[in-house]
């Protein structure tokens, strides 16, 4: 049987217990600095009992009104000290206006005033001292722990000798239980070279590594550097992986948003981590303004862009947040996940179907959305050329139905989700996207409400995406299949492309077309080997890579934006927006959409796909081979 351990609320009897001691030590010890015990002290003592039972009697209720008595001080720190501060010093204010009042009654006949101020003084050093010899005993125990058990640990390297890697090792330190040690930085800024933190020392700068590697026996790697761009992390993985050194990583910056920096966030080096680039500022008060005390609503909130644009909306503060999917697995996992990171935030969980229009005006009436952001929509590309009529109803006539009824509800705010390949689409998934894109550009154009556009690349790690894919191939024992060597697509991952929208959103005024800056297109090849590396792998000799071929219709490269026109820079250096409009808008653009909707209904897919192709700049739908379902593009 277990021994049961004390509990918090017992070890804070005995803290009050040692506080009435304390404070009758504090008034003595008081009276003694000020009279140094000579004919004075004798000559005042006699009512030092009074002042005595009015400090046991108010300190602490004091003290337990600023909660002094319902805090674990073995985890004491600088903001416990703030509240002992002001606990003490509301507690000797409240006695001296008491004792001030007993002299003038004339309780208390003599009195030296001075002894307040000396009671104070003492009495922050007594209650400060107790408590925080509780935190210094459990450091000292984890300290003693820490040293019979130094020689089972991993000795850890870590990297980045910023706030992240300094918590990183703080936690290390107060949870021997993860086995790890730390006994060591590399940081690049020469100031903190053989300084330490926390008793770890700067051994060195990242250059370094490899050599303190073979210098020194180190278990593990940690990257604890949530801004370090693609090139660090890589250069640290590939020396790692020469040296056969286990390694792992901190999140990037936008992953942890919302989030805090911790050991529980150590992970795997992923392929998200190579494509890091080095984040961009954010203008905090125009987001604030966008979205702060508004009520929010995402359709496809289940979805991996949907449920990304949850979490970070969360963090500005909204109202009220709706949650709009069709799938009731999803939905019910992102709540549970919003529900533990913001406990305080009303959310709305809507199972609702986009192409229902009955069922979006009463969402739309009895939550009345200030801000909407539409991500709901299909994207599998493959799946979409079998299923046609699909791909109209869900992702032209649900856009059409959401901007119908942002318009009639007042929505202030409406942003819609897009993709490179509405850009002279080769397959109905990007032309549907396009013409979802003209309905949200001419409804800001009829009403002058501030409706736009984000257009982006792929994204890592969602749904349907190539990454798993490869994912499942490798762990299949290969081949990872590619259908050219030169394939090229952007990338980016989820948690950044859903931070530049939120930025963009609170940028546009209306009709505006906005383009994130994926960067570089990356070989798919390359994005292939990568994963089998980090799979701890090697390409061509434990993996093979086999190349099927290019589909006719398929493009080697995306485009963010059509020939002919232009781009402008906005103030965010990572968002552009796309000069000039579609031609096909107004009356003209209702009547196409009506006629498409009509034959995807009547179940026509020649006819959706011919007119795709007549009314999208450069479409070439047709073009496309019969699709194969287990490919990605």
């Amino acid at each position: 049987m277990q021994r049961m351990k004390i509990h918090p609320a017992i070890r804070n009897r005995y803290i009050l217990m040692g506080d009435l001691l304390l404070i009758i030590v504090a008034i003595l010890g008081s009276y003694a600095l000020r009279l140094e015990l000579g004919p004075l002290f004798y000559f005042y003592i006699p009512w030092a009992p009074i002042i005595v039972i009015v400090s046991l009697l108010l300190k602490p209720i004091v003290y337990y009104l600023f909660g002094l008595y319902r805090r674990i001080w073995t985890y004491a720190s600088t903001q416990e000290l703030k509240i002992i501060l002001a606990a003490v010093t509301t507690a000797s204010l409240v006695i001296s206006i008491v004792i001030i009042a007993m002299v003038q009654m004339g309780i208390i006949v003599r009195f030296p005033r001075a002894i307040l101020g000396i009671d104070w003084l003492l009495s922050l050093i007594f209650v400060g001292g107790l408590r925080f010899t509780f935190r210094l005993l459990a450091e000292n125990r984890i300290s003693a722990g820490r040293g019979r058990r130094i020689k089972q640990a991993k000795q850890v390297l870590i990297i980045g000798a910023g706030d992240a890697g300094a918590l990183v090792v703080k936690e290390l330190q107060k949870n021997p239980q993860v086995n790890m040690q730390p006994v060591g930085f590399l940081d690049d800024d020469p100031s903190k070279l053989k300084h330490q933190i926390y008793g770890v020392p700067v051994i060195g700068a990242l250059s370094d590594l490899a050599r303190i590697l073979d210098l020194r026996a180190i278990d593990e790697v940690v990257i604890a550097i949530p801004t370090a761009t693609g090139r660090v992390i890589r250069m640290a993985a590939d020396v790692c992986r020469l040296k056969g050194i286990p390694f792992r990583t901190m999140p990037g910056i936008y992953e942890l948003l919302g989030g805090r920096v911790s050991v529980n966030r150590l992970r795997e080096v992923d392929i998200a981590d190579l494509l890091r680039r080095e984040p961009a500022k954010i203008n905090e008060e125009m987001i604030g303004a966008s979205l702060n005390g508004k009520v929010v609503l995402v359709t496809g909130a289940g979805g991996s862009i949907g449920r990304e644009l949850c979490r970070q909306i969360a963090r500005w503060g909204p109202a009220e947040l709706v949650l709009l999917g069709h799938g009731e697995n999803s939905i019910f996992e992102a709540l549970i996940e919003l529900q533990e990171g913001f406990p305080s935030l009303p959310l709305r969980p809507i199972i609702a179907d986009i192409r229902d229009m009955p069922r979006l005006k009463w969402i739309f009436n009895t939550h009345r959305p200030q801000v909407v952001f539409h991500a709901a929509a299909h994207k599998h590309v493959p799946l979409m050329e079998i299923n046609i009529e699909e791909a109209i109803t869900n992702n032209v006539l649900g856009t059409l139905n959401v901007v119908e009824i942002s318009l009639a509800s007042c929505v202030q705010r409406l942003v819609m989700i897009s993709t490179d390949k509405a850009i002279r689409p080769a397959n109905v998934m990007g032309a549907t996207k396009r013409m979802a894109e003209m309905l949200v550009l001419d409804a800001a154009k009829r009403s002058g409400k501030a409706f736009s556009v984000v257009r982006f690349g792929n994204v890592l790690g969602s749904r349907g995406s190539v990454v798993p894919l490869f994912k499942r191939q490798i762990a299949r024992g290969g081949p990872v299949t590619l259908t050219h060597p030169d394939m090229r697509r952007y990338f980016m991952t989820i948690p950044e492309a859903v931070h530049l929208v939120l930025q963009a959103s609170s940028m546009g005024q209306g009709g505006e077309t906005f383009v994130l800056n994926m960067g570089q297109q990356i070989r798919i090849l390359d994005l292939a080997e990568d994963l089998i590396r980090l799979s701890g792998l090697e390409p061509g000799r434990d993996i093979e890579i086999v190349f099927t071929g290019i589909r006719p219709g398929e493009k080697l490269s995306e485009d963010l934006w059509d020939e002919g026109y232009s781009f402008i820079r906005t103030p965010h250096p990572d968002i552009l927006r796309i000069g000039g409009q579609d031609t096909l808008n107004g009356e003209a653009l209702q009547k196409t959409i009506n006629k498409l909707i009509q034959i995807a209904q009547s179940g026509d897919s020649a006819a959706v796909v011919t007119l795709l192709d007549e009314i999208i700049p450069g479409s070439a739908v047709r073009s496309m081979p019969p699709p194969e379902i287990t490919s990605i593009e």
